[in-house]
């Protein structure tokens, strides 16, 4: 490979003259890996859409949102403010008070950021984080057509095509053992069968966690990981103390310039990769189980209502219903809701009132939040919420933070869930824990 230079910027692209070779997912991956991995360049997201791979890194302003306060460091201005009621209210505010009049935010925002909504925020610790978002000091992009240095300035970007020239497959994995029961995860499905026959809600989303046996390299985690997935959307982020590295399925919510409003439910799931014959088999039983189906009818209506209650009148409507979408180790019952933002609301009202996911949460919400709370052994932390990007613009997308492997602490762990309704038997459940976490648990790679 060599490096090109035009009036723009500098790029990498295919060695000798003529048309660059096209750059694949997986070379993407292993450059925007190599860039996080090689520590020079701070906090940092990765963030892959459409195929087109952000590196958003340094900070120039970050705002974290813990349980009662907010914390923003606007260029070494450094504030704590206190908050009540509504974290979104919040996040909004700390984004409006930054001296940054053009601004792009990545970072992620957790499950307990629902906390408030739902009535279980005194259960939440005091030095919980809800959301960790940071203003970058430079974006840089990797894409089918090469690298683009972006707004990094000539050192960084020297630094940039350097790295990119050296990235590399990522070496040897060292599989996961997801089989594990450590927090008797049948039986907290059982209780919820139970509570849902006598009418406590009607699903609830039961995740269990997997420790990890050993230090994960998270980087090099990603680019092995993206090589075999399928994702909606995948990301790599160090932010603080924590590190991840995940591969989407589901979009939470996203607002586009035009004020259309999307969410893209996935519910129901069935094994995929095993063989052609397998896959079709699955995929075919997967359209015509009654279990999947009527759940998979409940998240779309919930995401409807919850569409339609922001937006302006006689503009929501099922785009797309029940498709069936691969996603890496699994495969997917899937719709798509859209909307039109009435006047009056924002993208942050957007992201408050879908979020969490139904699809990460259950239906009716608020019940099946304090279920989650109550049946599961340990808090999601960045489980199950979201890797968030925002601008001054008014657009936001939030993709739901699963197929994920975390970090923090010299501790990692691997998490996944599934939707229990009355039709559920433990069994089942666990085994499609076991299936959405082979999106993960086999391309883990020890540091």
């Amino acid at each position: 490979m060599s490096l090109t230079t035009d009036s723009r910027t500098p790029t990498l692209d295919a060695a000798g003259p003529g048309p660059a070779t096209p750059v694949s997912d997986s070379a993407a991956a292993e450059i925007s890996a190599a860039w996080a991995g090689s520590g020079e360049f701070g906090d940092h997201v990765v963030y892959e859409r459409n195929r087109r791979w952000t590196f958003a890194a340094g900070v120039r302003a970050r705002v974290i949102v813990t349980r009662s306060e907010v914390i923003v460091d606007d260029r070494g201005r450094r504030t704590t403010t206190a908050w009540h009621g509504d974290p979104a209210d919040a996040l909004a505010a700390a984004t409006e008070s930054l001296s940054i009049a053009d601004w792009r935010l990545y970072g992620w925002v957790g499950f307990d950021f629902c906390a408030p909504y739902h009535g279980i925020l005194d259960r939440v610790p005091d030095d919980t984080v809800l959301a960790h978002l940071i203003v970058p000091e430079f974006e840089a992009f990797v894409d089918a057509d090469g690298v683009d240095t972006g707004t990094a300035d000539p050192e960084r970007a020297r630094l940039l095509l350097e790295i990119s020239l050296t990235a590399s497959a990522p070496g040897e994995s060292r599989p996961v053992d997801v089989r594990v029961d450590s927090e008797d995860y049948r039986s907290h499905v059982a209780t919820a069968v139970a509570e849902i026959a006598a009418g406590r809600y009607q699903k609830v989303i039961l995740s269990r966690a997997v420790d990890i046996p050993f230090p994960v390299d998270i980087p090099a985690t990603y680019a092995r990981g993206r090589a075999d997935n399928t994702p909606a959307r995948s990301y790599l982020l160090s932010l603080g103390d924590l590190a991840a590295a995940g591969f989407s399925p589901e979009l939470v919510v996203a607002v586009h310039d035009d004020r259309t409003v999307v969410t893209e439910p996935l519910a129901g799931t069935r094994a995929f990769g095993i063989s052609t014959e397998r896959d079709a088999a699955a995929r075919a039983e997967l359209l015509g189980d009654a279990k999947e189906v009527a759940e998979h009818a409940m998240s779309v209506r919930a995401c409807f209502d919850e569409i339609a209650s922001i937006s302006a009148a006689n503009t929501t409507a099922v785009s797309e219903f029940m498709e069936v979408r691969e996603r890496g180790s699994v495969q997917h019952l899937a719709s798509t809701v859209k909307g039109t933002l009435a006047d009056g609301e924002t993208p942050w009202r957007a992201l408050e009132v879908v979020f969490p996911s139904i699809t990460a949460s259950g239906v009716p919400k608020t019940p099946a939040v304090e279920a989650i709370d109550r049946l599961e052994s340990r808090r999601r932390g960045p489980y199950s919420g979201a890797i968030l990007v925002a601008s001054s613009s008014g657009e936001l997308e939030a993709t739901l933070a699963l197929r994920t492997v975390f970090a923090t602490g010299g501790k990692a762990w691997l998490r996944a869930g599934a939707g229990i309704v009355a039709q559920s038997t433990p069994e089942r459940e666990f085994e499609e824990t076991c299936e959405k976490l082979g999106s993960v648990a086999p391309y883990v790679i020890p540091r």
